[in-house]
């Protein structure tokens, strides 16, 4: 297989390489019905003049944590096997080759975006992964018990990977399907999604935005977000929020047209309350310039750990949402610089730390510890099939296809995945979980005083 580029050395160090593109190869795929073996396998040497060192953002520290359960014991055939009782998918990578063994279909098209981006990845990075064999959920609720898995006689947990956890569960995180498209609602992939909303942004400053908490989403799925409803304005109260019931049948109906994210950047502040689990709005709600008052959630996932309350939200009590909001409203905009800065804080770790190159590099540093941990050679399931862009591109249609094209990786990445950050020591961990609930325990002081002053 040729390298990607063929030049020496020494015009390697006077110039940045080019990134070579790889169209998908759809004839060759039409012909046998096989992947095409024309993709290279390998990545030249770097270019010098790219920035290497480059340090992964915060929340990749998570991946350490995620994976300690099995630091010590490394990771079995016997302990993947018994993640399969819920696994939508089994996959199995073997020299860069993705395998897939489906052993229930996904809801929607969860599992195909989720291995539709693994696949980018491979491309991306080819040669670099190391052969993996693991069991993904594409379900929101994690199921893996840390209680299931303590004391001195308990068996060493399942590996299961899936998009959230919350304190109690040993389930890996990974970065949901959304990233490459959601075609069901008309979600478009990342990075053109990220650009509309970037731009959205810029048609109306924070000053003449709304000055209430907007909120849109179905709250037939969790009683949390019924609650919500009961905060929105009426006859008798305002809490400063304007929160409406999505109801998804009627919009396709009507063709999705009031459901563009790009243009509801157009509140102050905006409010996340988790659904059945984790919800994938949360990205979409950072990255729009408005203070995101933020319901405080009980699960997370990839990269919302290291979310700082009071730099990047303002939190939010679950159990007195309506006085907790009207609190959170008053003091945005009679505090509008700190409020305002609070939403750029916000949208700027969107936009930088959660930029797609960082997305496919958490999946590249997850995925590689995790191969690190294996203690048995791969080797490919009886029932599975291979897969690559072809073999999920080019039969799709519709937006499914739509979504996969735009979201393709068009070559080689010519720059090394971001350098993983070591992972926290007891104490700095510690210190940082201690400061998010000080700052927590700072705005129910502040919440306590504003409605003691009410009274008076």
């Amino acid at each position: 297989m040729p390298l990607l580029s063929t030049k020496s050395k020494g015009e390697s160090l006077k110039k940045h390489r080019q990134q070579i593109e790889v169209p998908l190869d759809c004839s060759a795929h039409e012909l046998t019905k096989s992947c095409p073996r024309s993709y290279p396998t390998t990545t030249d040497e770097e270019d010098p003049d790219s920035n290497l060192n480059a340090t992964c953002p915060e929340y990749f520290r998570w991946i350490h944590e995620d994976l300690r359960p099995w630091a010590y014991t490394g990771i079995t055939l016997d302990m993947v096997e018994r993640a399969k009782a819920t696994a939508n998918f089994r996959l199995v990578v073997l020299n860069g080759t993705a395998y897939v063994e489906q052993y229930q279909k996904a809801f929607q098209t969860r599992d195909v975006f989720t291995l539709w981006g693994i696949l980018q990845l491979l491309r991306k990075y080819p040669g670099k992964l190391p052969d993996l064999d693991l069991m993904f959920d594409c379900v929101d609720w994690p199921v893996i018990k840390s209680i299931d898995y303590g004391g001195p006689n308990a068996t060493t947990p399942p590996p299961l990977f899936r998009y959230c956890k919350d304190n109690e569960t040993l389930d890996i995180v990974f970065p949901d399907w959304s990233f490459w498209g959601w075609p069901e609602i008309r979600v478009k992939s990342w990075v053109p999604l990220l650009n509309d909303l970037m731009e959205g942004n810029q048609r109306m400053g924070w000053d003449e935005r709304e000055p209430h908490a907007y909120w849109k989403g179905n709250p037939e799925v969790a009683e949390t977000r019924q609650d919500l409803l009961k905060c929105n304005v009426s006859d008798q109260q305002d809490w400063g929020a304007r929160v409406f019931a999505q109801d998804w049948k009627k919009e396709s109906k009507a063709g999705y047209k009031t459901s563009n994210l790009a243009d509801q950047c157009v509140h102050r502040f905006k409010i996340y309350v988790e659904g059945s689990a984790w919800s994938v709005s949360e990205k979409y709600i950072l990255a729009c310039d408005s203070v995101t008052l933020l319901v405080q959630p009980r699960y997370f996932d990839f990269f919302t750990r290291s979310l700082k309350p009071l730099q990047h939200y303002w939190p939010i009590k679950p159990n007195d949402k309506c006085r907790s909001i009207k609190h959170a409203v008053d003091w945005g905009n009679t505090h509008q610089q700190e409020a305002k800065a609070m939403g750029k804080a916000a949208s700027e770790f969107i936009k930088e730390d959660l930029k797609i190159d960082y997305v496919y590099d958490y999946m590249f540093h997850l995925l590689n510890e995790y191969g690190k941990l294996l203690r048995y050679k791969p080797t490919v399931p009886k029932n599975a099939v291979e897969l690559c862009s072809e073999s999920m591109a080019c039969p799709a249609k519709g937006l499914n296809k739509d979504y996969m094209m735009e979201s393709l990786v068009k070559g080689p990445s010519v720059t090394s995945p971001c350098t993983m950050p070591p992972p926290y020591d007891p104490a700095s961990l510690r210190n940082l979980l201690s400061e998010q609930e000080n700052s927590i325990k700072q705005v129910d002081e502040w919440e306590k005083k504003f409605w003691e002053n009410q009274k008076v």
